[in-house]
């Protein structure tokens, strides 16, 4: 009898499906490298590079934390800039999930197949903050702030490797010939994250 109970509660399926997350610090990945080349010669001529790099250096369940350095070097017939930054960015992936209800039909269920179709299981929607500091700032030796906010998608394509497309605003506060003040960027990305 015993063992007739055991194998029958053994062969239904679990309804526990939650599973306590682990505190990684440094984890690493996923990591990211982007570099972008611009080169005009008419309206204005100018030549801009831009590079970011980025790592995670916390994750907690669907909570992650990366930090990220931005080189951005503009140089025209007139002037030259270059800006330093780093910042961290906290993100909550799967954010989409909190929408799980009702039972029948989860709104996040429904969103999730509206926005990414077939890839519905597969895609990691997040959005996230940037909180970090920018040199120039205040002038051309001292730091100034930065601060802004994500969103966007990450498909895992194989092992270790997913397609990420994003779009970011960020305020900073940069010295731009001799003046200080605040500027507003928005940036798309896509990229592959390892």
């Amino acid at each position: 009898m015993v063992c007739g109970t055991i194998v029958w509660t053994t062969a239904l399926p679990s309804h526990a499906v939650a599973a306590e997350s682990i505190p990684e610090f440094f984890p690493l990945r996923p990591f990211s490298f982007d570099v972008s080349f611009n080169q005009r010669t008419f309206a204005p001529q100018t030549r801009v590079i831009a590079a970011q790099a980025g790592l995670t250096a916390f994750r907690y369940g669907n909570i992650e934390v990366r930090t990220v350095y931005q080189y951005y070097s503009q140089h025209t017939p007139t002037f030259t800039t270059d800006q330093n930054s780093v910042y961290l960015n906290p993100r909550w992936n799967n954010f989409i999930d909190i929408l799980d209800f009702p039972k029948g039909y989860p709104i996040n269920r429904i969103i999730r197949h509206v926005l990414f179709g077939p890839l519905e299981d597969r895609a990691v929607p997040y959005v996230g903050a940037l909180i970090g500091g920018t040199i120039p700032g205040r002038d051309s030796d001292s730091p100034g702030y930065l601060y802004g906010g994500q969103m966007g998608v990450r498909f895992p394509v194989a092992r270790g490797v997913s397609l990420d497309m994003g779009i970011q605003y960020m305020r900073l506060e940069i010295d731009f010939k001799g003046q200080s003040n605040l500027s507003e960027q928005w940036l798309f990305t896509t990229g592959v994250r390892f």
